[in-house]
């Protein structure tokens, strides 16, 4: 048992390990924005598991209700534009990055200073591309480091995960089907893990915080291939 637990505590020993996790917020006045059902918790057990394998851990967090986990820096973010500022400039330094965080791809063309009022008539709401963060740091990834994504899909899951995993150059992705009981808002998780040389390595349904301690040790197995 105790070699068991040394081994795990020095996993990651000395490795720098970013977390991006939960939600992005566009606002489209001060009291209204855009977002999604991202609670964070997969981010959060992934930087704990990080910390416990012997990492120096830095999370940025979207807005979540959770306990930052003691013993590393965290970085609060609300926007795409906040999460793209700190990722891009965390990711220089690190060796492990693991990009969980529910990113909007769109945000309002226009912010308004005041509430908007309701109209009698239909709405419709201008909405622009937020900068792509994965692509990004695919693109300016180093040989040293190791970049993971995370595809949440609702249908041809392993499909479109590969897709992304190929377009924005990472080294592998977990791929998690969106669906009643899994990803969003639960405790649980069963996904498949894609590598970029075309393996894959499914997981059974487990809860998050054994899935990050798992994933953790997949990715250290990877680097020392």
């Amino acid at each position: 048992m105790f070699l068991a637990m040394t081994e795990k505590k020095s996993l990651l020993k000395g490795a720098k390990v970013l977390v991006t996790a939960g939600p992005t917020r566009e606002y489209i006045d001060p009291v209204r924005f855009l977002s999604n059902p991202s609670t964070g918790q997969m981010g959060y057990a992934l930087a704990q598991a990080a910390r416990l394998a012997g990492a120096k851990v830095t999370l940025i967090s979207g807005p979540t209700d959770l306990t930052v986990p003691k013993g590393l820096t965290c970085i609060d973010v609300v926007s795409a534009a906040e999460m793209y500022r700190e990722t891009t400039q965390a990711a220089k330094t690190a060796d492990y990055i693991f990009m969980t965080a529910a990113v909007a791809d769109y945000r309002p063309l226009r912010k308004l200073n005041q509430k908007m009022k309701k109209q009698a008539d239909d709405l419709t709401l201008r909405l622009t591309r937020t900068r792509d963060i994965l692509a990004t740091l695919g693109k300016r990834k180093t040989a040293e480091q190791l970049l993971i994504g995370f595809a949440a899909e609702t249908k041809a899951v392993l499909v479109n995960a590969r897709s992304k995993l190929e377009r924005k150059n990472l080294d592998m992705i977990v791929a998690n089907h969106v669906r009643p009981g899994n990803a969003f808002g639960t405790s649980t998780n069963e996904v498949t893990v894609l590598y970029s040389d075309g393996t894959k390595k499914p997981l059974p349904r487990m809860t998050k915080e054994r899935l990050a301690q798992k994933l953790m040790a997949l990715a250290a197995d990877y680097c020392s291939r």
